[in-house]
């Protein structure tokens, strides 16, 4: 089973930036995209970004566009989202995922398996 370590997140002003880290360790991850989810208090997990096994295509949501950026490192297992010029209604807690589809990544109710996340919090 994949396990999933998230970490990075903080308290920040808006306008800040912070950089999350997500480790995956388990079955080999060769071809396989991996994507940025989050939870906000009282809301559903929904989809952030994804990236795929080579890194030449990434997806965003419409409200991170321009300001997040994902990225990945296929030697550790890694993927990493910079946050620039975050927003409060950017606060939430946040997730990594991994799949074979990268167009998969962009249903949250796909997954069963979820690491711990990360908080963030963006004050005004």
């Amino acid at each position: 089973q994949v396990q999933l370590v998230e970490s990075g997140g903080g308290l920040v002003q808006a306008g800040g930036s912070l950089r999350l880290s997500c480790a995956a360790s388990g079955p080999s991850f060769v071809g396989y995209s991996m994507g940025w989810f989050r939870q906000a208090p009282g809301k559903e997990r929904e989809f952030v970004a994804a990236i795929n096994w080579s890194g030449s295509s990434t997806n965003y949501r419409d409200s991170v566009k321009g300001r997040f950026t994902i990225s990945r490192d296929n030697t550790k297992n890694t993927v990493s989202l910079q946050m620039n010029d975050l927003k409060p209604e950017d606060t939430a807690v946040y997730y990594c995922n991994t799949d074979i589809s990268f167009l998969r990544l962009k249903i949250p109710t796909t997954f069963k398996n979820w690491g711990q996340g990360t908080q963030v919090t963006v004050s005004s």
